[in-house]
């Protein structure tokens, strides 16, 4: 029996939905939060190893914990890194997000290291997680097809070579990185700064001109939808922890009959 490794984020993207792919990140580092979170509808999650103390070794759990549920787990890489590039994919990751891409040479880096010679130089073994320990036996032949590279942009000059980038092959989508564009801009902590949304607003029209998928995340709702009204092809929303802790301090203050805390800026998105 042929096992399906067909990369479902793939697909999500490619169909045709009354509303974008919505996400959420994973700050809690746990598999039983990550599991719990994706059965709440979320159509993916973003296991972020770059900002949250996630290793290889405890990877495979989260990945174990999301895939029971309805939603596609996503990994953040710490970086790219053709060593830490090739272990997470063998723990079973299929759609990878690459940080900080500020040119197409970077871009080219990224592809290589996700896919098999001749196309890259990922490096080749038979026997692990990816490759169902073995039981796909045709897994080296069709991984380069169902792995899932999106390169995130994240300073105002990446977001200026994005048809560039976008054009590199092998990479699959882009993705604007709201908190270090506001900070790479003198706008630190204020996503909602209006040269700042510019900019995010410009990155959809590019992304489209370049017939490319973007996608984003935003702190809440309201903003979230502004980025879809911009154009994006999907958005993750705040963080399992930031909706964690929002929720327990508005019931809080509820009790206590304390005002809710006024928004102000709109900081960073998780």
């Amino acid at each position: 029996m042929t096992q399906d490794i067909s990369n479902r984020f793939r697909r999500m993207l490619d169909e045709k939905r009354d509303m974008p792919p919505l996400g959420t990140w994973l700050m809690s580092a746990a598999p039983g939060p990550s599991e719990a979170i994706g059965h709440t509808g979320f159509d993916f999650v973003v296991v972020d190893m770059e900002h949250v103390p996630v290793e290889v070794a405890n990877l495979p759990d989260i990945l174990r914990a999301v895939g029971c549920t309805p939603a596609e787990p996503i990994v953040r890489l710490a970086w790219n890194d053709m060593v830490m590039t090739k272990k997470v994919l063998d723990a079973g990751a299929q759609t990878v997000m690459v940080p900080f891409v500020e040119t197409a040479e970077e871009a080219r880096a990224a592809v290589a290291s996700v896919k098999y010679p001749p196309v890259g130089v990922r490096g080749v073994a038979a026997v692990h997680r990816a490759s169902r320990y073995g039981a796909v036996p045709d897994y080296l032949k069709r991984a380069n097809d169902e792995t899932y590279v999106i390169a995130q942009l994240e300073t105002p000059e990446a977001v200026g070579r994005l048809a560039e980038i976008a054009g590199v092959p092998g990479i699959d989508a882009v993705f604007v990185g709201p908190g270090d564009l506001s900070a790479a801009m003198g706008h630190i902590g204020d996503i909602g700064n209006a040269e700042v949304q510019a900019l995010i607003e410009k990155a959809a029209r590019d992304a489209k001109a370049a017939g490319t998928k973007i996608g984003i995340v935003g702190p809440n709702p309201a903003m979230v939808r502004r980025f879809l009204d911009y154009g994006y092809d999907f958005s993750a929303m705040a963080s399992d922890i930031a909706m964690m802790t929002g929720r327990a301090r508005d019931w809080l203050g509820e009790l206590r009959g304390q005002p809710a805390k006024e928004q102000g800026k709109v900081s960073s998105a998780y």
